[in-house]
């Protein structure tokens, strides 16, 4: 079934196209985003201008042409605070209805702020907590309390960018005591809210909007951190207070030379810092992450019921978006599962020696699950194209370096192995380097003890000891040669890291069981 959801915000308009599986799996399929600013002057004057009403129509008109060039079976169009307050906003709906045929309807900020929760719940598990969810529109910001995944409080601000900007940023940059006047009110207006959060004892706010999201490309721009892939990205909350001066501190024109900065933004990014600041310095929580998802992937989880599960663990958010890919890419997989299978037996006994964590045994079998979907493009070189795939996929429940590690795994699981001078692994923290080069060379040598792609191994056995690794393959009745021939032309690198030759052989595992106690 393929859906889509259009958000008529106070800045922008938004459409996300998607497709939902039988089994609730969603697969977003296109986006598409237009700067139309109903808000401008809205807040100050409680009427959309002609201008920006004719913009929106035209942008949501060819909206509703794409959505059927896509064949989108099921639809939704909300509008937001720039539309719920203007008293020309009614009339608006009508016109907007009457002149694109598009069910556009009003919601409230209590139903926008659980849209949201929805969204990011579905998209990031948020098990544990508290968190704070930041929702910086242009009209209005909403705040939800999450605990355990539950939301135990929603709240809807008119604190939005664009409200703020025009009714105290008044010159460019901001005065001292404009900002004075704006963090004044800014107190007022959230007090109780905040000091409720910090009560709560909140470990992290997550931002889900795009404005949000570029202060994080901001921080970590700052930090000299990548910002090409933002959802799960997490930054300090004192980067925000290190972004909030940059962005204080000069006009327009500089502005938009900030790394990270989306220049469509740079009006309302020092609004929206000292919002932010003001939030972590009043909550107290150490640190600020980035969800993409937000208010029109909430509307598609609502147009989806009852495919999908209304509240999924972050382990289950992760999995559930790997094999989506996945199944996208490769089908049943078959070959995958095997791979992740040996693996997984691999690094139960080899993990100490390579220094790595029990935690990075679920990235190691999402690379086998994933290390083959480069095939669509080109065999010879699939490992770099499925390293590109997984860069660039929209995996959910990942942090940015979680996503290159396993990136990095399978572009490293034949041909040339991961080298410590690779520019791209080398931009990467030092225990995140030892992950991929382990990861790497156990992916190498359980991707050819399947290179029949027959399923041969029906059980492996690894055992490190202080003079070698010796792994048994028990192949059952049938014969394991190829698999066995493959595996030592790919056994250097991890022979090398352990610092101990790796031994294969063929046999039963339970045989080689009783003789390694006897």
């Amino acid at each position: 079934m393929r859906l889509a959801a259009i958000d008529v915000g106070s800045n922008s308009l938004h459409m996300v196209i998607a497709d939902v599986s039988a089994d609730g799996r969603i697969e977003v399929v296109d986006r598409v985003k237009e700067m139309v600013r109903l808000g401008r002057s809205a807040f100050i004057t409680g009427h959309l201008t002609p201008e920006a009403m004719n913009l929106a129509t035209s942008t949501l008109t060819t909206f509703g042409r794409l959505a059927r060039a896509r064949h989108v079976e099921r639809l939704r169009v909300v509008a937001t605070s720039a539309v719920r307050e203007a008293r020309n906003g009614a009339a608006f709906v009508r016109r907007l209805r009457r002149q694109t045929g598009l069910p556009v309807r009003v919601i409230s900020g209590a139903e926008e702020a659980r849209l949201i929760y929805r969204a990011a719940r579905y998209a990031l598990g948020l098990d544990g907590g508290p968190y704070l969810l930041v929702d910086v529109g242009g009209g209005s910001v909403e705040l939800v309390l999450v605990q355990d995944g539950r939301a135990l409080w929603l709240r809807s601000l008119p604190l939005g960018a664009a409200r703020l900007s025009e009714q105290f940023l008044l010159h460019d940059p901001p005065r001292p005591a404009e900002v004075r006047q704006l963090e004044k009110h800014l107190r007022r207006a959230m007090g109780d809210v905040l000091a409720d959060a910090r009560r709560a004892g909140v470990v992290r706010a997550i931002g889900t909007s795009g404005t949000v999201t570029t202060l994080v490309a901001m921080a970590r721009a700052v930090r000299g951190e990548p910002i090409e892939r933002l959802h799960g990205a997490v930054v300090r909350a004192r980067d925000v207070t290190r972004v909030r001066r940059r962005v204080l501190a000069v006009g327009a024109v500089r502005r938009a030379d900030l790394p990270g900065m989306d220049a469509k933004r740079v009006d309302l990014i020092p609004a929206a810092a000292i919002l932010l600041d003001v939030i972590h310095r009043r909550t107290g929580a150490p640190e600020l992450a980035a969800c993409t998802w937000a208010l029109r992937e909430g509307l598609l989880l609502d147009l989806a019921r009852p495919h999908i599960e209304p509240a999924r663990s972050t382990a289950r958010v992760r999995r559930g978006s790997v094999e989506a890919l996945a199944q996208r890419f490769a089908g049943p997989n078959a070959h995958g599962r095997q791979v992740a299978r040996l693996a997984l037996a691999l690094f139960d006994a080899a993990a100490v020696g390579l220094g790595l964590r029990p935690s990075a045994a679920e990235l190691l079998e999402y690379a086998a699950l994933l290390h083959d979907v480069g095939h669509v493009v080109d065999r010879g070189r699939h490992h770099r194209h499925s390293c590109y795939v997984v860069r660039n996929a929209e995996l959910l429940g990942f942090d940015p370096v979680e996503v290159e590690i396993i990136a990095q795994t399978v572009r490293g699981h034949r041909k040339q192995a991961p080298r410590p001078t690779d520019p791209e692994l080398r931009a990467l923290p030092a225990a995140a380097r030892r992950s991929v080069r382990g990861l790497a060379a156990l992916l190498r040598i359980a991707d050819a003890l399947d290179r029949s792609r027959f399923g041969v191994v029906k059980r492996l056995e690894a055992v490190l000891r202080p003079a070698r690794l010796v792994v048994t393959v028990d192949p059952g009745e049938e014969n394991a040669d190829l698999e066995l021939w493959a595996a030592e032309r790919r056994v250097d690198l991890l022979a090398r890291l352990l610092d101990r030759p790796v031994v294969f052989r063929a046999g039963s595992v339970r045989a080689t069981r009783r003789a390694a106690q006897a």
